[in-house]
């Protein structure tokens, strides 16, 4: 018997973008900071993978150790656990004995743990500069901004907000705050439909979907049925959002300019060039991919649809994944030796840049950190937006 090989390619090429390909280099706009108060090891340092073993064992039950689906295979190999955004956050909540809780992810992950999560617990993000870019499209001021817009329009006693779980903390705030609720890829559907109906009256209900334009829009036409016609997009770069009170009238879904860098990448060109490459391949992608990709796939799903979809997909079945590169090189691996033929959907790098940022020296120099009782990179977020965001969540918890 052959023992299938890990697949490193999946028939992707560097781009002209790799500037932020897994971290190595720095976006000044973007950055929240990249100094750490200590010496990072080097990243040739033969011993790293010894030394984060022995900072965790030395921490033991006083550390929970949380790894994204989208980080890197040496980050990810020291997690307690590994899921989405708010699966983790939740996972974390349920480990009340654990200290610390390191987040490999990014800040607006963090953030959500830090809500969920005890007053004693305390929730660290090995490097503070990983981000999230479409978090980062909607700020509190420019969401306030709109608000008032909306009520200049005289529309907001109409609109339902409801905040994507990529949020920040002011975000989902703002989302509790106005009666809203937070949805994750999984139940999008489930919470626009409650959201419609809050309104007096849902035929004139409008929902402000931010900050993923794409998922909004995804879900609105794919899921309820919804025309292309029922959805604007509130740019907060222009002003009145660039749209006029009569579209704010008329649209049903007043969606955010916001979207995901690394889903939003794929084009149609992108499965019509996979099919013709894999013939019988099947299109799996995420709902964060424009709409005529969606429209265009075989299958849409959040992270974890499209691992259980895997999981349950028949031996020598092809498969084209849309979504970040480390999940799909990872999920290529594991099921090689079930003959189930796994590819990058585009032929370009698709690194989630930020989430990348969380890499070995980051996590060797967090656990150490910690076990010499030093803490480090503490995300906290204020009582105030903690009581709204929760709030926001609850509702979502509640949804049926």
């Amino acid at each position: 018997m052959t023992t299938a090989q890990p697949r490193t390619d999946l028939d992707v090429q560097p781009t002209p973008l790799a500037l932020l390909l897994l971290g190595r280099e720095a976006d000044p706009a973007s950055e929240r900071g990249v100094d750490c108060p200590g010496d990072l090891p080097s990243p040739s340092d033969p011993d790293l993978v010894a030394r984060a073993r022995a900072a965790k064992e030395k921490l033991g039950d006083k550390v929970f150790v949380l790894g994204h689906h989208y980080q890197r295979d040496e980050v990810i190999q020291f997690a307690d656990v590994t899921g989405d955004s708010f699966k983790l956050a939740r996972d974390a909540a349920a480990r009340p004995e654990a200290e610390y809780i390191v987040f490999c992810g990014v800040h607006f992950m963090a953030e959500s743990a830090d809500i969920l999560t005890s007053d004693e617990q305390k929730v660290v993000l090995p490097d503070l500069a990983a981000g999230c870019s479409m978090a980062d499209m909607a700020t509190a001021e420019q969401v306030a901004e709109c608000w008032d817009v909306l009520s200049e329009a005289g529309v907001a006693d109409q609109v339902v907000p409801v905040a994507y779980m990529n949020s920040s903390a002011d975000i989902k705030a703002f989302t509790g705050k106005h009666g809203g609720t937070i949805c994750t890829s999984s139940n999008a559907k489930r919470a626009l439909e409650w959201a419609f109906e809050q309104g007096q009256d849902p035929a004139t209900t409008k929902i402000l979907f931010l900050p993923d334009q794409h998922l909004g829009r995804n879900t609105a036409v794919r899921d309820l049925g919804m025309s292309l016609e029922d959805c604007v997009v509130y740019d907060p770069h222009k002003p009145n959002g660039g749209l006029t009170a009569e579209q704010l009238r008329d649209a049903r879904m007043i969606l955010w300019r916001g979207h995901c860098s690394v889903h939003g990448r794929f084009s149609l060109e992108s499965v019509e060039d996979v099919r013709a490459r894999v013939p019988g391949v099947n299109v799996l992608v995420h709902p964060e991919c424009k709409h005529e990709v969606v429209a265009a796939a075989d299958l849409v799903g959040s992270t974890e649809y499209i691992i259980k979809t895997l999981e349950a997909a028949p031996r020598g079945s092809k498969w084209a994944i849309g979504t970040e590169l480390n999940l799909v090189r990872r999920l290529a691996n594991r099921f090689a030796e079930e003959d189930k033929e796994i590819v990058f959907l585009d032929r370009t790098v698709c690194f989630c840049s930020t989430m990348n940022r969380i890499d070995l020296p980051h996590l060797v120099w967090t656990l150490e950190s910690l076990a010499e009782g030093t803490l480090v990179n503490r995300i906290e977020v204020d009582e105030e937006t903690e009581d709204f965001a929760k709030l926001a969540l609850e509702r979502m918890l509640a949804l049926p």
